[in-house]
C-alpha cells in the first residue's frame, strides 16, 4: 500500500470526536498548531507507528520540473540533426551538446547503433558547431541531454535506416517488409545483402519512396540497457584524446593573462610593457577588460613575462567581502518561517555551505583567429550559440562571420555554461591581431573562475505522535549567474535585466522546478532569497538541490531520533511513492543497515529524487581520526526509468558521490577581501584516491520507466546527507557548517 493510499484509508475513518481524518486535514492546511490539540486525545488512547497521514501537496517539481521545460523549449528544433552514412559504412552523427566527461557521446552512439541495427565501432559521434537556428536546443545542462536526445536521436536513425531499406527494396524490386537489417547491413529473404555504405547515394536520392518509420520500442533493444564502455575511454587514458590546448591551429600563439588581486578588478595601467616585451620570446602584452595579457613563442616565456609584469589595479564589485560579511548578508536575507512552534513538539536547524570551486581537470581555454572580416574560435563549450553570439557582438561583426567549433571538454560541473575563455581570447586575437591559444593557469581557475554559491539555510519541522505536521525550509544565498540565459541571446539579455526582472526570475523558476521534497510531511514549502554580491557564480552540480536537499537529509535524521524512530524506517513510513521505496530498500538491504561497527564508526542513509529520477545511498564513515575523517563504504541504488547505458549511469553516480565527498568534508573556498584564498588543488582540497572509499557498489534499476530520466546532478544530494549523517552519528555532533573540516592549512599565494 502506497503512503498516498494509507492517507486516503485513514482519511474515511472518523476519530472519537467524530470527525474524519479529512476534516482534519482540513483544519491542518488553516492551522497545523490547532489541528493536533483535536487529534491529541484521540492518538493517546490509541497510539499509531508512524505513517504519514498528512499528506503534502505537490511540489512544482513534481508537476513540470526544469528538464521537461528545457524539452518543451527545444521540442520545434530537435528534429534539426545531422546523420550520415558514409560509402564505407560508417555513421556519423553530429551532437548538438558538449561532451565534458559525463559520457553523452557514448550513450547517443549506443542509440544510433541500436536504431540502425549497425554495430557501434562503426559510429562516430562529432560535436557540432554553434547552431544559431537551434535556438533553446544547444544547451548542454540541467541532467537534460540524454532526456531531450533520446526521441529525436532515435527518430533520426530510424529516418535513416528506413531509407536504406527503401534503397535496397527499390534495387532488388521487392517489398520493404520483407527486408530485415543486422550488422550494418540490409537482407533479403533469399540471403542477398547489401552493405549500407553500398546503399548511401540510392538512400539520399529524393525520388525515393520511403514508408513512414518508427524507432523500436524498448522491447526489442539488444544494445541500449547493456553496460558498455565509452567509446573515448581508450583516447583518453592513451592522451590521444584532442581537448583545446591540443589543437593545432596555424599561427595560434600561447597566451596566458595577468588577473587583478580581487575579483573583478580592471587595469589602471601597466608601468613596466616594454621591458616584458623585450622578454626573450615575448610577442606582445595587450590589455583586455579582465586583465593583461602575455603572448609569447612558448607557454613557459608567457608565464615568465606574466609574473614580472607591473600593474596598477582598479577595485572590484567585492573587495570589501570577507566570509563573515557573506555570512551576515546571508542570515540577514533569510524570510521568517510560517509556522510557530507554539504547542508542538519541533526541529530547528540551520546550515552555512562555502563558496566551492567547479575545478575540472581541463582549466579554461580556448583558442581564436579574430581578422578584420572574420573569427574563428575553438573551445569547450555548453552554451555555444550563445557564446557565439555575444563575441561577434563584442567583436562587432556579423554574426555569420563568426564560427564557433564546440571541444571535448575535461570536466565542467556547470562551469563551461558560460564562455568566458572563448570571450577572452577573441578580444586578446583583436587586439593583437593574431591567433592565440589561451590557457588559465590553475590558479587563475580556482581564484578568477565562477563557483558555487554560499548558502545559508533555516529549517523547521513540527511534528506530534510520530507525525510530521509541517516542513519549512528558507535558503539565502549568493546570487547564482543564469546570464547564458537558455543558452541563446534573447533570454541571456532577458537575464542581465535590473534585479527581480532578469537574472532573479530565472533563479526562481529553476528552484521551484528542481527542488521538491519526496516525503508526505504535511504542510511543506521551500523558499529562495538570493543577496547579489559581485562575486562571479554558476551553476554547480546539482544547483541548488545538492545544499538544499543535503541539508533537508539531515533535518530528517533528526526527526528520526525526536520520534524515536530509524532514520531508515523513517523515511520508508514518509516517501510518497512505492519506486522511492525501492531503492531505499534497496541500499539498505545491500548495505546491511544497522549492523555493528566500531565506536568511531557509522552509517548514513539519504534520499533524493529530481529530473524523474530517484536515488538512494548509505555510506560507512570512520571518525576516530578527527583530522582525517574517512568514507570508507558505499551504496547506491539508482532509478532513472531507462537506463541507456548502466555503465556510464554507474559512472555518473560514483562522480556524485566524490564530490559530495569533497564538499562535506573538506573542499571549499576561503573568501578573503575579494578574492578566494584557494589558489591549486592542493589548497582547495578535493577528495583524493585515498579520501575515496575502497567498496562501492552501484545497483542500477532496469527499465522501470518507458524514457530516461536525468542523471548527471542525481547522485550530488542524497550522498551529502548520507555522508553528514553518518558523520553525525559517528561524532555525536550536529553538522551545521560545511565542508566541516575548513581550516586554513596553507599558505595562500600571493595576490
Amino acid at each position: 500500500m502506497t503512503a498516498q493510499n494509507r492517507a486516503d484509508e485513514g482519511a474515511r475513518a472518523p476519530d472519537s470526536a467524530g470527525r474524519t481524518r479529512r476534516s482534519f486535514l482540513t483544519h491542518l492546511v488553516a492551522a497545523p498548531t490547532l489541528a493536533l490539540v483535536t487529534r491529541a486525545g484521540a492518538d493517546v488512547l490509541a497510539p499509531q507507528s508512524a505513517h504519514a497521514v498528512i499528506p503534502s501537496l505537490p511540489a512544482l517539481a513534481d508537476l513540470v520540473d526544469l528538464g521537461d521545460l528545457f524539452i518543451l523549449a527545444g521540442a520545434p528544433t530537435s528534429a534539426l540533426l545531422a546523420l550520415a552514412v558514409d560509402p564505407d559504412g560508417t555513421v556519423r552523427f553530429r551532437l548538438p551538446r558538449e561532451e565534458v566527461g559525463q559520457g553523452l557521446t557514448t550513450a547517443v552512439a549506443m542509440l544510433v547503433a541500436e536504431e540502425l541495427d549497425t554495430p557501434l565501432a562503426r559510429v562516430r559521434v562529432e560535436l557540432d558547431d554553434a547552431r544559431p537556428e537551434l535556438l533553446f536546443n544547444q544547451l548542454t545542462g540541467s541532467s537534460n541531454s540524454v532526456r531531450s536526445l533520446y526521441g529525436p536521436v532515435r527518430q533520426a536513425a530510424a529516418t535513416a535506416r528506413a531509407r536504406l531499406v527503401a534503397a535496397a527494396a527499390a534495387g532488388w524490386g521487392l517489398p520493404a517488409s520483407r527486408l530485415t537489417t543486422a550488422h550494418g547491413a540490409v537482407r533479403a529473404p533469399d540471403g542477398r545483402t547489401a552493405s549500407y555504405g553500398s546503399l548511401t547515394v540510392a538512400a539520399a536520392s529524393p525520388a525515393l519512396i520511403v514508408l513512414g518509420a518508427a524507432p523500436k520500442p524498448a522491447a526489442e533493444h539488444t544494445l541500449v540497457g547493456t553496460p558498455t564502455s565509452r567509446v573515448d575511454a581508450r583516447a583518453m587514458v592513451t592522451g590521444a584524446q584532442r581537448y583545446t590546448l591540443d589543437l593545432d591551429v596555424p599561427g595560434a600563439k600561447p597566451c596566458v593573462v595577468r588577473r587583478p588581486p580581487t575579483l573583478g578588478g580592471g587595469v589602471r595601467a601597466v608601468g613596466n610593457r616594454a621591458a616584458v616585451l623585450a622578454m626573450p620570446g615575448v610577442l606582445d602584452v595587450v590589455t583586455v577588460p579582465t586583465g593583461v595579457a602575455v603572448i609569447a613563442e612558448t607557454f613557459g616565456q608567457a608565464i615568465d613575462a606574466k609574473s614580472v609584469l607591473q600593474v596598477t589595479w582598479g577595485p572590484g564589485p567585492a573587495d570589501h567581502l570577507s566570509d563573515p560579511q557573506i555570512r551576515t548578508k546571508l542570515r540577514a536575507a533569510v524570510p521568517p518561517l510560517l509556522v510557530p512552534p507554539l504547542l508542538t513538539p519541533y526541529v530547528d536547524a540551520t546550515f552555512d555551505f562555502a563558496f566551492v570551486s567547479h575545478a575540472p581537470m581541463e582549466t579554461n581555454s580556448a583558442i581564436a583567429d579574430v581578422r578584420d572580416d572574420r573569427a574563428e574560435i575553438w573551445s569547450g563549450l555548453k552554451s555555444p550559440i550563445v557564446a557565439r553570439q555575444s563575441i561577434a557582438a563584442d567583436l562587432g561583426l556579423p554574426l555569420d562571420k563568426v564560427t564557433v567549433h564546440v571541444v571535448q571538454a575535461g570536466g565542467s560541473f556547470g562551469r563551461r555554461l558560460f564562455f568566458d575563455a572563448a570571450l577572452e581570447a577573441a578580444r586578446i586575437s583583436k587586439a593583437c591581431r593574431r591567433p592565440v591559444k589561451l590557457m588559465w593557469t590553475r590558479v587563475d581557475d580556482t581564484r578568477h573562475g565562477r563557483m558555487r554559491p554560499a548558502t545559508h539555510h533555516r529549517i523547521r519541522a513540527t511534528h506530534l505522535l510520530g507525525e510530521v505536521l509541517s516542513f519549512e525550509h528558507r535558503v539565502a544565498a549568493a546570487e547564482t549567474d543564469f546570464r547564458h540565459g537558455l543558452g541563446e541571446i534573447i533570454t541571456a539579455t532577458a537575464a542581465s535585466l535590473p534585479t527581480g526582472l532578469g537574472n532573479a526570475t530565472l533563479a526562481q523558476t529553476l528552484f521551484h522546478t528542481t527542488v521538491k521534497s519526496p516525503y508526505h510531511f504535511g504542510l511543506t514549502t521551500q523558499a529562495l532569497t538570493e543577496v547579489p554580491t559581485g562575486i562571479p557564480t554558476a551553476s554547480w552540480r546539482s544547483v541548488y538541490s545538492a545544499n538544499t536537499r543535503g541539508a533537508e537529509e539531515i533535518v530528517v535524521d533528526e526527526l528520526a531520533a525526536a520520534t524515536g524512530k530509524d532514520p531508515y524506517r523513517f523515511r520508508r513510513a514518509f516517501l510518497k511513492t512505492d519506486a522511492q521505496r525501492a531503492v531505499l530498500d534497496k541500499v539498505a538491504a545491500e548495505g546491511e543497515w544497522g549492523r555493528a561497527l566500531p565506536a568511531g564508526c557509522a552509517q548514513g542513509i539519504a534520499f533524493h529524487e529530481e529530473y524523474k529520477s530517484r536515488t538512494a545511498c548509505l555510506v560507512e564513515i570512520d571518525a576516530r581520526d578527527r583530522e582525517r575523517v574517512r568514507v570508507t563504504k558505499a551504496v547506491i541504488a539508482v532509478d532513472v526509468g531507462l537506463p541507456v547505458n548502466p555503465r556510464g549511469l554507474e559512472a555518473q553516480m560514483i562522480g556524485g558521490l566524490t564530490d559530495a565527498i569533497s564538499t562535506t568534508l573538506r573542499a571549499g573556498l576561503h573568501l578573503d577581501k575579494g578574492l578566494p584564498l584557494e589558489g591549486s588543488y592542493s589548497q582547495f582540497h578535493w577528495a583524493r584516491q585515498r579520501d575515496t572509499p575502497r567498496d562501492v557498489r552501484v545497483f542500477v534499476f532496469r527499465a522501470t520507466g518507458a524514457e530516461p530520466g536525468g542523471a548527471g546532478e542525481l547522485g550530488v544530494p542524497a550522498a551529502v546527507g548520507a555522508i553528514a549523517n553518518a558523520w553525525a552519528r559517528a561524532t555525536g555532533s550536529k553538522p551545521r557548517s560545511f565542508p566541516l573540516d575548513f581550516d586554513v592549512d596553507f599558505t595562500p599565494y600571493p595576490r
